[in-house]
């Protein structure tokens, strides 16, 4: 039978971590560094914020290009959208045993003592200073991508699942909030509806007044019918009502469809506040009753904008 549950909605932003380990051969193993010589560990993090589009970053050891190209192509396979921060690190095992450079640090003396000759300074280096300088000392074991690969691929997917873990949680809770916000607006909508007579009832005293006005001035009939016609294409807000409830309900809709559904939200919203501005646009100026529908409009776009911020967190 097909599974017809929803899909989970994600947001962008999460963080997880894996640790493994390198074997000498190209393995990977799930045994502490301290279990066995000859192995060295790693720390692959997964970090992720919102962004329009999948921004991929890499930190990873040089000589990892193949590496870098596998996690690419895998992150871009299994993500949409975010930016997204990729690191490895090595970390070396307590039972690693290091050789020295003796290029670096021949180098390193030679210098220090030219130095010192030629401005009469009665010093010998400091070993300590000279094995803190990078590359001084060599690892016994030397890790490429070949033996990096394997290992690294084999925990990918553990990281992922956890990434996408904390990005499920968090999306959830920005569903449920959204829910709420179209509570909200809905009842602002139902407000409006309500209060819709007044307005019918407002703009009918002022075209009438409008009326005796024209017909007190020498007009012709044509223009008052113009000005009629214009002042009832202001009074009516009923299309912003039916269009923003329809847009309300598939908002509910694609939440309850989840999935990738970040951009399509988005665009619901936009159109949501066009229709919000464009019905205080049409109750303008009004007073008495109406005033409410005011109110109600006003409550609409701060429910519309606090919707728009978390739906930009969502993928």
């Amino acid at each position: 039978m097909k599974d017809e549950s929803p899909m989970p909605i994600r947001s962008m932003t999460g963080f997880s971590q894996v640790r493994g380990e390198i074997q000498q051969n190209g393995n990977a193993a799930a045994s502490s560094p301290a279990q066995s010589n000859g192995r060295l560990a790693f720390v692959l993090s997964l970090k992720s914020v919102n962004h329009r589009f999948l921004d991929l970053h890499f930190r990873l050891p040089s000589g990892t290009d193949a590496l870098e190209m596998q996690l690419r192509r895998l992150l871009k396979e299994k993500m949409v959208r975010g930016h997204v921060e990729v690191s490895l690190s090595i970390e070396r095992t307590s039972s690693e045993t290091f050789s020295l450079n003796r290029q670096i640090v021949g180098g390193y003396i030679a210098a220090f003592r030219a130095a010192a000759a030629e401005f009469s300074l009665a010093h010998d280096p400091d070993l300590n200073a000279v094995l803190r300088i990078p590359g001084a000392l060599d690892s016994s074991t030397n890790v490429d991508d070949q033996e990096i690969e394997p290992a690294v691929m084999a925990k990918i997917s553990e990281g992922l699942d956890r990434l996408n873990q904390m990005r499920e949680e968090e999306g959830r809770g920005i569903a449920r909030e959204l829910r709420d916000r179209m509570v909200h607006l809905a009842e602002a909508s139902k407000s409006v509806h309500q209060h819709r007579r007044a307005v019918l009832q407002n703009y009918s005293e002022r075209l009438q007044s409008r009326l005796q006005e024209l017909f007190s001035a020498s007009v012709d009939k044509d223009r008052i019918l113009q000005e009629a016609a214009l002042l009832v294409d202001r009074s009516d807000i009923q299309e912003e009502i039916v269009r923003l409830e329809t847009h309300i309900q598939h908002f509910l809709g694609l939440l309850d469809q989840g999935g990738e559904i970040g951009k399509k939200l988005d665009f619901l919203l936009q159109e949501m506040n066009r229709e919000a501005n464009t019905l205080l646009s049409k109750t303008s100026g009004l007073a008495g009753e109406a005033l409410k529908i005011t109110e109600a409009g006003l409550a609409m776009k701060s429910e519309i904008e606090k919707s728009r911020e978390q739906v930009q967190n969502l993928e």
